[in-house]
């Protein structure tokens, strides 16, 4: 075959396998945050990571292993605190060597220890997602994906998902103005299809160290407690969890609520006042660290606090909603 036609034919392979490759199928933006968060809740991974917040950068180490339907997750701090996080199950024990205490408590089963946004089809309708670009990072093909809110009650995000796997390998959290206020990098990810279970062991001595357990109230929170909610709660945003707990240090059962648009969340704690304020929403106050908001103020003599990774406004608006009625119908404490 003469050089011409060897060229001729390569060039027609080129062709082929181009229009092949332009024929394959191609994910939208939600789609690649789909396969992301199946991929944070099905695979097993060890990652090293950095996570910068308020002008503070810390080394952290996450493992995440699914095995028999049970998702188990350990999250260390590589720095000076020491501090580690393991969850099996809903059962969370936060080992903290700074202040010699072990926090055992209980977490909602699938609610990881890395805040990665999880986006349903619900939740999208209030966000903007769209695919910005393609990069390299860490040596891995990536698609940059932007998950823009609609409206000022949350903040955005930016993700480097890689090609071949969907994780996330950089996220960070914006705010309305696009300014990073909290950014994740992985320096190393390993996907593996066996972890043991050694991997899930705390590394720090908990000889002569306080043990305090956070849970649901031992007396059912009493039947004529009142029950808390709120009236009205910004677009997208609904009611998931209610409990009641004891917590060290409260005066009585604390009820906790939860409200999220299934990537935003906001606690709510509601706890009796030993000395109730006189006037209503009295002792406000608000506070911004990093990325988390906190606003507290007084209701009917409770002290009622909001916090969550959100805009300021959102935590003041849903708090300032949180009232003492009648149980409504339907609604169970958990």
């Amino acid at each position: 075959m003469r050089s011409s036609e060897k060229l001729a034919v390569a060039a027609l392979a080129w062709a082929l396998t181009a229009a092949a490759l332009a024929d394959e199928p191609k994910n939208t933006p939600a789609q690649w945050l789909e396969r992301m968060n199946h991929a944070l809740t099905t695979r097993n991974y060890d990652g090293t990571f950095s996570h910068w917040q308020g002008g503070r950068v810390e080394m952290l180490r996450i493992i995440h292993r699914v095995q028999d339907g049970t998702v188990s997750e350990r999250l260390a701090s590589l720095d000076g605190s020491g501090r580690e996080f393991i969850r099996t199950g809903a059962n969370l024990a936060c080992y903290l060597p700074d202040k010699r205490t072990v926090v055992v408590e209980q977490r909602p089963p699938r609610e990881s220890l890395v805040g990665f946004p999880a986006l349903n089809e619900q939740a999208a309708s209030f966000y903007d997602i769209r695919e910005v670009a393609r990069m390299r990072l860490n040596r891995r093909d990536t698609h940059v994906i932007t998950v823009a809110p609609r409206d000022e009650f949350r903040y955005g995000y930016r993700l480097w998902l890689d090609d071949s796997t969907a994780m996330p390998l950089k996220t960070q959290l914006c705010d309305a103005h696009g300014h990073v206020i909290e950014q994740v990098v992985f320096a190393s990810l390993t996907l593996s299809p066996h972890i043991p279970d050694s991997a899930f062991k705390p590394e720090v001595s908990t000889e002569g160290f306080q043990w305090l357990r956070n849970g649901p109230d031992p007396q059912g929170a009493v039947a004529a407690a009142p029950a808390w909610y709120a009236l009205r709660l910004p677009p997208g945003f609904r009611m998931t969890v209610r409990s009641a707990q004891r917590l060290p240090g409260a005066a009585g059962p604390v009820d906790h609520l939860v409200f999220t648009d299934g990537v935003a969340s906001v606690s709510v704690f509601v706890e009796q006042q030993l000395r109730p304020s006189a006037e209503q929403g009295a002792a406000a106050q608000s506070a911004t660290v990093g990325s988390s908001s906190t606003f507290s103020t007084v209701v009917d003599g409770h002290r009622v606090t909001a916090v969550g990774e959100v805009p300021p406004d959102t935590v003041r608006f849903i708090a300032s909603q949180v009232k003492a009625q009648e149980e409504p119908a339907g609604l169970q404490r958990h």
